[in-house]
């Protein structure tokens, strides 16, 4: 099976996919004229601005649904296989695929708030409802959520789910199959309370879980400080083929740079936008500009944190793929696990408790984003199929559940190797369509703009603009000036 998967994913993430994110995001900073630059302070305000609603979420619970998304394994254990086949120059790439990824991130949310629907009293948005509302192709919509449906509720889960188990039988000496069987309990108990309670339980953990990761990070960094200087020089030359130990990795260190960049943000993926489609805005950019914060949040701070770790205290590898390996100083450990080593190289003993402890939160907030976005995807199919029966939602959590009791006992290559078919597959479909819509986009934030250059609170009116098939703003939220007091209908100046 292993190798079927490797096979297939030899022709997703061939070398034109990882240059593909790089160039569209190039694009989307350039023609945005470096939104993700010019408006950072607009992008915290607005995180904390709006409120909730019985069909909707505050901007603030969507972003932390998505950071609980984002905030994973791919933050800990995937920098550390970066690391381990790209050599530290891939922490170069992957930071560049970050700050290009935070324009896509800001273009695909801004579609999907503007293509948005309501389904069953709820607010629902993503890639398959702007390809079927924006490109009008109801056929490859649905393409598009049976792809989604898959990744999340198949090939994903079960990477979250085995990085959480290795970690625990390190830490602890915990069987993967009880801390497999643990999970899944308490999984079931969330989301078998609906997407209300998702997102509660988003917002209360992923604050605390991130800043205490941060923390043990900046500890760890600050206790190594004389060393920084020498990390950056690590990783910059390592990026540009000249470093002595690490040369000849440049062709590598992109590839596995961005791949592992794009996991851990998700932007360009369209992974992401689900999240955004259940915020209660007034204007699609509002929560455009709220999402690419969290590309941020998540790259910069918690995986250059993990990088840095793992290069200051020596605590990694590199074995590229076909190659003998550069550096042999750990023997035959996981990738996964250099994390855990390097913090447990300052702080012995407590360092792998730690760790393990924090990864179950960060895959735990993960796994219920997953089920979020898989039910999304599932609503949208049920949607057009005429299927009003709940049990598609029961046996899609079954089906999670069961994922995630897989993914605990088996092998971490081939999970990983089923997480990046997943990945790959959602990219190649995104990127096509947000390429192809990115003009409306742009439309939309031209608006944005000019409506706050006038002092105005910003509030999307799509026909005139424009734009069409945007029907929830047309229909549900027509009466929205009438709803907003005419002292907050000014912005303060």
């Amino acid at each position: 099976m292993s190798d079927i998967i490797n096979w297939l994913n030899g022709y997703v993430w061939s070398p034109v996919l990882v240059y593909l994110l790089l160039g569209i995001g190039l694009m989307y900073t350039v023609l945005t004229r470096f939104i993700q630059v010019r408006c950072f302070k607009e992008m915290i305000v607005l995180a904390f601005e709006g409120e909730s609603s019985k069909a909707g979420v505050n901007s603030f619970q969507a972003l932390a649904m998505s950071l609980g998304s984002r905030i994973g394994t791919g933050n800990v254990a995937g920098v550390a296989t970066a690391i381990s086949l790209g050599g530290p120059g891939a922490v170069f790439w992957m930071w560049l695929a970050s700050f290009f990824g935070s324009a896509i991130s800001f273009i695909e949310i801004t579609l999907t708030q503007v293509y948005k629907r309501k389904i069953d009293g709820e607010y629902r948005g993503g890639t398959p409802f702007y390809i079927e509302k924006g490109l009008k192709l109801r056929w490859f919509a649905i393409i598009s959520a049976i792809i989604t449906l898959i990744v999340m509720g198949v090939l994903w889960p079960g990477v979250q789910a085995n990085t959480v188990a290795l970690s625990m039988n390190e830490a602890f000496g915990i069987s993967p199959t009880i801390t497999g069987i643990f999970v899944v309990i308490l999984l079931g108990a969330i989301i078998f309370g609906g997407v209300k309670r998702i997102a509660k339980s988003a917002e209360i953990i992923v604050p605390f879980m991130a800043l205490g990761y941060i923390i043990v990070c900046l500890i760890i960094v600050i206790s190594n400080f004389s060393s920084i200087p020498n990390v950056i020089s690590l990783i910059f030359t390592s990026a540009f083929n000249l470093n002595s130990t690490f040369g000849g990795l440049i062709g590598t260190a992109i590839a596995w740079g961005v791949q592992r960049g794009v996991y851990a943000t998700g932007a360009g993926l369209g992974s992401e936008t689900f999240e955004s489609g259940a915020a209660e805005v007034s204007h699609p950019a509002k929560q455009g500009l709220v999402q690419a914060l969290s590309v941020y949040i998540d790259s910069f701070l918690i995986c250059t944190s993990t990088a840095f770790m793992i290069l200051m205290t020596g605590m990694y590898d590199v074995k590229p793929e076909g190659m003998e390996p550069i550096t042999n100083r750990l023997g035959d450990v996981a990738p996964s696990l250099y994390t855990q080593l390097a913090i447990n190289s300052i702080f012995p003993k407590f360092g792998a408790d730690f760790l393990a402890i924090a990864l179950l939160f960060f895959c735990f907030t993960t796994l219920l984003s997953y089920y979020y976005k898989a039910e999304t995807n599932l609503a949208f199919l049920r949607n057009h199929l005429k299927i009003k029966s709940i049990w598609p939602n029961h046996i899609l959590k079954v089906i999670l559940m069961a994922t995630v009791l897989y993914g605990s006992v088996k092998s971490a290559e081939t999970i990983w190797a089923m997480g990046d078919l997943g990945t790959g597959a959602m990219a190649w479909v995104n990127l096509t369509v947000v390429f192809i819509l990115s003009k409306t986009a742009l439309k939309v934030l031209k608006d944005y703009e000019n409506q706050k250059k006038a002092g105005e609170n910003p509030v999307f009116k799509p026909s005139k603009l424009g734009i069409k098939g945007a029907d929830f703003w047309e229909e549900e939220y027509r009466g929205i000036e009438e709803d907003i007091p005419a002292e907050k209908n000014k912005l303060s100046m």
